[in-house]
């Protein structure tokens, strides 16, 4: 479930605490927590409700004016189910101190080794992890869109790939962009795979 940037911080200071999306099936379960640029939220409950019903408190509530604006600005089919969804914010995004973390012992690299290596042979497009830092490094805060045609990728995918280095705590997305991470810079100073498939 993605929030923008300001109803996730809305989460995170409290003054946002529902979202409504209308889905063709339910998208999330509560319980489930995820990423956004505020911080790990975590998603507290599920009702399917009658749009006509949403009073302008709850609009209010889920970062509207009121709930005529709410209404206007729900996407999907007419026929889908409006689900008002109770959200709260739960901690730091974890990956923020784990990308800062450069002190890697031998293990720490070996595992990065095999688990960008496991990323290599599961792509169709062939071997790109290494690629893909490197790239990040020679053309920090490039456009996603430049950066995916550099290397013959739609890019969306492209972004997908880049988020799965993210996840590992190797690189930093910005506005535009993509940066190498402390812990990215470490590991590919000692990595022997980055001097093997120079």
């Amino acid at each position: 479930m993605l929030l923008p940037m300001k109803v996730a911080h809305g989460v995170r200071d409290g003054s946002v605490r529902l979202a409504f999306r209308r889905w063709r099936k339910q998208d999330v379960e509560p319980g489930r927590m995820f990423a956004t640029v505020a911080g790990m939220v975590r998603v507290e409950d599920v009702v399917v409700v009658d749009p006509a019903q949403i009073t302008d408190e709850e609009a209010v509530a889920a970062g509207w004016g009121d709930a005529d604006r709410l209404r206007a600005r729900l996407a999907g089919d007419d026929d889908w189910a409006t689900y008002r969804i109770s959200l709260a914010w739960v901690g730091e995004d974890p990956r923020i101190a784990l990308r800062e973390s450069t002190d890697l012992s031998p293990a720490d690299v070996a595992e990065l080794d095999t688990r960008l290596e496991r990323l290599d042979r599961a792509a169709s497009h062939g071997p790109w992890t290494l690629a893909y830092l490197r790239m990040i490094v020679e053309r920090p805060q490039v456009r996603a869109p430049d950066l995916a045609a550099s290397v013959g990728r739609e890019t969306a995918p492209f972004k997908i790939d880049v988020r799965k280095l993210k996840n590992l705590g190797l690189t930093i997305s910005h506005r535009v962009g993509y940066e190498i991470s402390p812990r990215g810079a470490a590991y590919l100073a000692l990595t022997s795979r980055a001097q093997r498939d120079s």
